[in-house]
This record gives C-alpha cells, sequence and structure tokens, in this order.
C-alpha cells in the first residue's frame, strides 16, 4: 500500500471495525461478510466463484506474504464483494509471484480492508451468523445506512453471473476416451483439471438444457460449485431432473445440492457457513476420516430425501457431506475434492466418478 486510507467496517447489526482500504478504491462496498480458515491459498479463494456476492474474512493473520501468480486463479476474473484481513504483507517474496495482493485486487476492481481485529470478526461471525455489512472509506453514517440496506444470499440466484457464456472444451491430459459434459455452475479451475485426467470436457453454460448435454454424447455429466442460496437458482434442478438415469452425474458443492434439489430434496442455511481446509468428514462405508476443503452456506436436508442414501458426514456438525442415489448413477459431494486449495484427501472421488461411467459404458475401468 502507498498510503494510508482510513477504512471501515459496518455491519447490518451496527457493529463497527476500523481499518485501512487497500486494493481497488471505495466508498461504500456491501455484501454478505463470512470467515475463511486457511494458512495458505488465499489467491485461489478470493478467485473461487463461489465468492460472489460475499466480503471474505481471512482468519490467518498475515495475508499477502508469497503475492500471486496467474497459475493460481480459479477464474479469470473475481467476483466475491471484497477482502478483510488483519495484517497486509508489505512485500511479497516467492519466485512464483508475478505480483502482490494490493495489486492484484486493484486490477480486478475488488476493494479490500487490512488492519481489522479479524479473531473479533470472526468470533462475532461465529456467533451471530453471517450478516450482510458495509465496509469503505465513505463517512459511519453513509456506510451503516448501506449496511442496513444490504442482504445477504438468501433468495439470490448468483449462478447466471458467474456461467461461462459460451462452451469450453479442454482434451483429456491421460488420453482417456471419456467424454464429460460439465455444467458450469461457477466451476473453478483446479475441478477442470481434475476431470481432464479422466475425459475429454465440455465445460457449458448453467442455461444448457438437458436435451442440449445429452445431444453431445456425454459418458458423464458434471455438476459444478457456484454461489447464492441454491433454493433459488433457476431452470437448474429441472435439467439435471430431466438427466437423471439418462447418463451417470457427479456433483460438488452447489452441483450437490442441485442434485438433491433434482430429487425432490430442500437446502437449508448454515449459521456461518463451511468455509476453510480443515474440516474433517467421515466416509460412512469405510470409516475413514477425510479432512477436506469447503465452501458453503447451504445444507442438503438429508429428511427431505428418499432414494438415496448419506455417505459422507461432517464431524463437527454432523451435516450432510455426501450422498448416493440407490436407483440411478448418481452422487454428490458438499466438500472440495479437487482442493484447491486444501488436502487432497478426497480426490478418490474423481476416480470413482470414472468408474461409474465405465459401468454405464460396460467396459473395463481403468481409473
Amino acid at each position: 500500500m502507498n498510503e494510508i486510507n482510513e477504512s471501515a467496517i459496518v455491519l447490518a447489526d451496527g457493529t463497527v471495525f476500523e481499518g485501512e482500504a487497500f486494493g481497488a478504491p471505495a466508498a461504500v462496498c456491501t455484501g454478505e461478510f463470512v470467515f475463511n480458515t486457511v494458512l495458505s491459498g488465499y489467491q485461489e479463494v478470493i478467485s473461487d466463484p463461489s465468492y460472489a456476492g460475499q466480503v471474505i474474512t481471512f482468519t490467518y493473520p498475515h495475508i499477502g506474504n508469497y503475492g500471486v501468480n496467474p497459475a493460481d486463479n480459479e477464474a479469470p476474473s473475481v467476483k466475491c464483494s471484497g477482502v478483510v484481513v488483519r495484517d497486509l504483507a508489505r512485500r511479497h517474496s516467492s519466485w512464483r509471484a508475478s505480483g502482490d495482493l494490493d495489486s492484484y485486487l486493484r486490477s480486478h476492481g475488488i476493494p479490500g480492508i487490512a488492519g481489522i481485529d479479524t479473531r473479533r470478526l470472526t468470533r462475532h461471525l461465529r456467533d451471530h451468523g453471517a450478516i450482510p455489512g458495509a465496509f469503505g472509506t465513505a463517512d459511519h453514517a453513509t456506510l451503516l445506512k448501506a449496511a442496513t440496506a444490504a442482504g445477504g444470499t438468501d433468495g439470490m440466484d448468483l449462478v447466471a453471473t458467474v456461467s461461462t457464456p459460451q462452451v469450453q472444451s479442454f482434451p483429456s491430459t491421460t488420453g482417456s476416451s471419456r467424454r464429460i459434459v460439465a455444467l458450469d455452475l461457477g466451476i473453478k479451475a483446479t475441478i477442470v483439471t481434475n476431470l481432464s485426467q479422466i475425459g475429454a470436457v465440455e465445460v457449458v453454460p448453467c442455461s444448457t438444457s438437458a436435451e442440449e448435454i445429452l445431444a453431445l454424447a456425454p459418458d458423464g455429466v458434471f455438476l459444478s460449485n457456484g454461489p447464492g442460496d441454491p433454493g433459488a437458482v433457476a431452470q437448474v434442478p429441472e435439467t439435471v431432473a430431466a438427466l437423471l438415469g439418462q447418463v451417470p452425474i457427479f456433483g460438488i458443492c452447489m452441483g450437490h445440492q442441485m442434485l438433491a434439489t433434482a430429487l425432490g430434496g430442500t437446502t437449508y442455511k448454515l449459521p456461518f457457513g463451511h468455509h476453510g481446509g480443515n474440516h474433517p468428514v467421515k466416509d460412512l462405508a469405510t470409516g475413514k476420516v477425510e479432512i477436506t476443503s469447503q465452501n458453503h452456506n447451504y445444507c442438503v436436508d438429508p429428511e427431505s430425501l428418499d432414494r438415496v442414501e448419506v455417505t459422507h458426514v461432517n464431524l463437527n456438525d454432523g451435516t450432510v457431506e455426501g450422498f448416493r442415489c440407490l436407483d440411478v448413477p448418481a452422487f454428490g459431494i458438499q466438500y472440495h475434492p479437487e482442493a484447491g486449495p486444501g488436502p487432497h484427501d478426497s480426490r478418490y472421488l474423481f476416480d470413482r466418478f470414472a468408474q461409474l461411467m465405465d459401468i454405464a459404458k460396460g467396459v473395463a475401468s481403468d481409473a
């Protein structure tokens, strides 16, 4: 930061935090405040389209120390509303770095605020839930007015704002003959990387119909992560319902929720969501505990589902983290097995998808 500009956070409940502006200049910026507990990977978190409409608070105190580089982007543009940190590194140091975090946010038009007591803010969000608010260099009265008028992600269909406008093709990096259609609800680059290891991938807009998807002759359909309220997403559940039984389906995060909705299930909002790289999840079939990367505010209600078997649960709060259909080849996972950033304990789930596709084709699996 070349100069110090006083900035402040005002939450919708009137709570105030004072700090210093960085990133893109902004008098007033609004969004839903959430916290993320990763120790590294701040660029991947910031560029994750699932954060559209949200202001990310990093609980780790020192952010920006290794800079940024194009290889760590999870999407071409940044969709989050803002970034909150305790200490912003004055200089970065990494052989991979091509720039600093401050300049990165400026280039994407994203404001940030540093010098915040993120422990206090995190405790507040933990105790009161994700809260709409405002931050920026405007006066307190202006920020308070904006904060009280700001809405959260409830009832917001944000998927259409982050989905690709056109089909994107990615060849298999392993020479696999499998063909995968990925419905883009806010897909991450690391997911595409993992999918391309088990087949060629066609990433299609969220508005693509079931007929258009089947016309691409896929061996499997992938439903990606994405932002907003799953209960407000238009068209996608109907599309998924029409695909059930026609082709194997694998859903992650929002895709998991869309699969559940297509099956007649419902979702509900968690108090402060799951955002971080250290959530323990138990695989009920094996008893194995995986340390997982997570980023979601909503969860599937298991009591609303039939025709499925719950396969994974969160050991922190007992919420559903995965299920499989009993009568059609389809399964969903609430967390992020691609883990960008995060541990790689769960990447076997991509191989499970490959095996499901091979079984449907009646061929021996190489996964």
